[in-house]
């Protein structure tokens, strides 16, 4: 049985229902939500059925716990991904996403389901780690750390009553992160493209190459101007490539 005729799953939006030939779920950064990607899905609804992933404790899942480990969220995800492979699924993941989306694809290939494209945008290969102690920091120190990436919920966090509904989900997604350690196996086989900014504090251009080895499935590397949140700057320029890595005859 699929959920190829309902919207959502728990963990699942589906923005812009589309009958094109590929689903592509989108998981996002720490202390983001499945809104992040609304645009996106509108854009790329002629070429992908867009999924966005929306974890637990935001938005209307506030209620629910937080899932404290990058495995535990892939885990979760891939068993209700299953329910989607009605069509082929690609992957795209930014920063904490990438890391979440990397974890689904090896289960999902694990299980004989190959991914058309996993898409890594900012962040570094998972071979690296580093632990700043961020989620271990006061509500000050971790409103300021997210002031300093950027992105559409550093604004947010000016309204105090805002601030506080929305940071335990970044304090349990940033302990996500920096307590996330690789565990070897055998890399991926899909094609892996991955995005990052030249100015990134979280990722350098060494360990935006070092996915290179993660993946026999081909490797490509696009670097754009901006820090963390490129994307955002860039977006049309990472959509034609997206749109690429799902509609190219070699895929």
């Amino acid at each position: 049985m699929t959920r190829a005729e309902e919207h959502t799953t728990s963990s699942i939006r589906r923005f812009h229902p589309s009958e094109a030939g590929v689903r592509l779920v989108c998981f996002p950064h720490a202390g983001g939500a499945a809104s992040y990607f609304f645009r996106l899905s509108r854009q790329l609804s002629p070429v992908a059925d867009v999924l966005a992933v929306q974890y637990p404790g935001r938005q209307e899942r506030r209620k629910e716990p937080c899932v404290g480990s990058v495995t535990g969220l892939a885990d979760m995800l891939v068993a209700e991904l299953r329910e989607w492979t009605d069509r082929p699924l690609a992957l795209f993941g930014h920063s904490m996403g990438a890391l979440v989306g990397f974890e689904v694809a090896r289960r999902l290939e694990r299980e004989g389901i190959r991914p058309v494209t996993f898409f890594a945008s900012g962040r570094a290969a998972p071979s690296f780690s580093r632990d700043e102690g961020v989620h271990r920091r006061d509500d000050g120190a971790l409103i300021a750390k997210v002031r300093e990436l950027g992105g559409t919920a550093s604004g947010l966090l000016d309204d105090p009553d805002v601030a506080a509904m929305l940071l335990p989900a970044i304090r349990n997604d940033y302990r996500a992160v920096e307590t996330y350690r690789h565990t070897p196996g055998p890399p991926l086989t899909c094609p892996l493209v991955v995005f990052t900014g030249d100015a990134d504090p979280q990722v350098s251009a060494e360990e935006a190459r070092a996915w290179r080895a993660f993946s026999t499935g081909g490797f490509e590397l696009h670097t754009y101007s901006g820090g963390h949140f490129f994307l955002d700057a860039h977006a049309a320029s990472v959509l034609e490539k997206i749109r690429a890595g799902l509609t190219a005859p070699a895929l």
